[in-house]
């Protein structure tokens, strides 16, 4: 439930509201927007049936949620979800592009492809520390290294930084040296690492498991909204279908259905969503034309010699910095920037 307050209430009236949710036992998130603040009601809300809500002051109505995803729920809150990090606003006007390698090799390669990716227009570098691979005797990323490696390459250009985190004991170190925790699709459903990413605070992107329905996706985001951490946006990177021509099946369908549904900003991954060079650069035009408040787009300078064999998917330098042009017209005609 949602208690939607006046326009006109004061914070002392907002406070005895949130007082007498909380005195049957039940939990309130509070969103504040720029006319009104909504109370959301965490729990079962028959314990305030003998409280009338609607007679307090400062109240203007009540109005149930009935989707099982709370929070994340475009009735919870109308306005879209705007994160601010490293001087960057993620799901507002401007359409923010995070790019790099599949994982980070060395202090040269990370350095020299956050220079290209920045020069280009990025607003954050992505590079994997720590890679969930299918098979256990593939490179599985430098760890601890690597993250120093990302914290250098960030120190020299700038730029932010975006890196996965795939056990929840690894969480606290992951936020020293990253701008924007990544959980990937195999650990979409990794329920104690979606409350411990929550728990921190930090901007974190999720990524759509591979089969997993959208109302199973702004689930686990509702995970890590409950425990007070506001900053997601969600990461479209393709679902497993019987087609084998790509990788995965890209579906845009699932940014406006996401937008109608959240209120949190969407991010499409075409690299990962074709799995083919070629391709991403139509999905990225088509995942702007869609409503995507963001691009992750893998990057590589050398990507025949990289340590995960990503080759196929990975854009050189010189395509990338020509899609980042091509893109610029497109994001003026749907009314955004980039």
């Amino acid at each position: 439930m949602v208690i939607i307050m006046t326009s006109e209430a004061t914070q002392r009236q907002i406070d005895n509201v949130v007082e007498r949710v909380k005195s049957v036992g039940l939990n309130v998130h509070i969103s504040v927007g720029e006319q009104r603040t909504l109370i959301g009601v965490i729990g079962d809300r028959t314990k305030l049936s003998e409280t009338p809500l609607e007679a307090m002051p400062g109240v203007d109505r009540t109005m149930p949620i009935t989707a099982p995803y709370k929070l994340a729920s475009r009735d919870f809150r109308q306005e879209d979800t705007v994160i601010k990090v490293n001087g960057v606003k993620i799901g507002g006007k401007e359409i923010v592009v995070m790019a790099g390698p599949c994982a980070v090799e060395s202090t040269e390669q990370i350095v020299h492809i956050a220079k290209v990716v920045s020069e280009a227009g990025a607003k954050f570098l992505r590079g994997g520390a720590f890679k969930p691979r299918t098979g256990p005797y593939s490179f599985q990323g430098f760890g601890e290294k690597g993250l120093n490696m990302l914290t250098e390459a960030k120190a020299e250009t700038g730029i932010g930084i975006i890196t996965e985190v795939m056990t929840p004991r690894d969480v606290e170190l992951v936020v020293e040296h990253c701008d924007i925790l990544q959980l990937g699709a195999r650990n979409m459903q990794n329920f104690f690492l979606l409350k411990e990413v929550g728990a921190s605070g930090k901007p974190v992107m999720l990524k759509r498991g591979m089969s997993a329905t959208i109302e199973e996706w702004l689930l686990a985001a509702e995970y890590i909204l409950s425990e007070g951490n506001g900053n997601v946006m969600l990461c479209e990177r393709g679902v497993r279908t019987f087609e084998t021509y790509t990788r995965n099946t890209l579906d845009l369908n699932a940014v406006p259905a996401v937008k109608s549904l959240s209120h949190l900003p969407v991010i499409v991954d075409p690299s990962h969503g074709t799995g083919l060079r070629h391709l991403v650069a139509p999905m990225s035009k088509a995942a702007v034309a869609a409503g995507a408040d963001g691009l992750l787009i893998e990057v590589h300078h050398d990507p025949e010699h990289s340590l995960t064999g990503d080759s196929r998917q990975s854009l050189l330098p010189e395509q990338f910095a020509r899609l980042m042009q091509e893109l610029k017209p497109l994001a003026t005609a749907v009314e955004r920037e980039i």
